[in-house]
């Protein structure tokens, strides 16, 4: 979903090939952090509040471990959502709990750079959240409504295992040279965006897999800011 355009900072520097000029964020365990449920995402959150959590974990634990079968793990996770209340479910997980320090990092950067959502996650989330911070897109899964209530069909857009293909499907969307572009994520899933972009920066990582492959690693987002306005200087006192 497009929420409209950003000035771009091409616009300020029009000779830089290297400065970024564009940050993308991970969702779940990353932007937002659900608490007490796998991954902190923000699945397992919709199943705490439609109270399906149980037979959640069940469908987890058959479909993760098989990576191709993560289209099966979404149609099936949409299925025990079928008839539920959708204002029931959003009363609860809306607002999202925000990781230390996003909403002042997102006020700083804003106007300075393009900034938008890839995630597995949620749509419904991730579109919040993009309304509320003014992103420019928000690339997640959703679950279909129909008169307030859930379907129990959904929606498969960024498949958590080809996070890097669907990157470049953005990309080419937006009109983003991805070596110019930040992508700041949590877990081993965001390690094929790591290798497509110029600056991978690994947020609260869950896994040393994550933190190695990183170019950059911060536990709070109050640390994003000042290292992207470093980095930039670096690669345009290099260039």
């Amino acid at each position: 979903m497009n929420w409209g355009s950003t000035p771009t900072l091409s616009s300020f520097f029009p000779n830089s090939m290297t400065r970024l000029d564009a940050v993308i964020f991970d969702l779940d365990g990353t932007l937002v952090r659900y608490h007490g449920v796998e991954f902190e995402s923000s699945w397992g959150a919709l199943a705490v509040a439609a109270g399906t959590i149980d037979r959640s974990k069940e469908l987890m634990n058959v479909y993760f471990p098989r990576k191709e079968a993560y289209a099966e793990w979404v149609e099936e996770e949409a299925k025990l959502m079928k008839g539920i209340s959708v204002d029931h479910v959003m009363r609860q997980i809306l607002p999202p709990p925000y990781a230390e320090g996003v909403r002042t990092a997102i006020e700083e950067l804003r106007g300075a750079y393009r900034m938008g959502i890839l995630s597995s996650g949620m749509d419904s989330v991730a579109e919040y959240v993009a309304q509320e911070f003014g992103f420019e897109f928000a690339w997640a899964n959703g679950l279909e409504v129909l008169n307030g209530t859930f379907t129990g069909r959904s929606t498969l857009r960024v498949d958590l295992w080809s996070k890097g293909e669907v990157l470049e499907q953005l990309a080419g969307a937006f009109d983003l040279d991805l070596d110019r572009v930040c992508f700041v994520g949590d877990n081993v899933n965001d390690l094929q965006a790591f290798e497509r972009v110029g600056l991978a920066v690994a947020a609260n990582p869950k896994d040393d897999r994550v933190a190695e492959a990183a170019d950059r690693v911060i536990e709070s987002f109050a640390e994003l800011p000042p290292l992207l306005r470093a980095f930039d200087s670096d690669q345009l006192g290099s260039s």
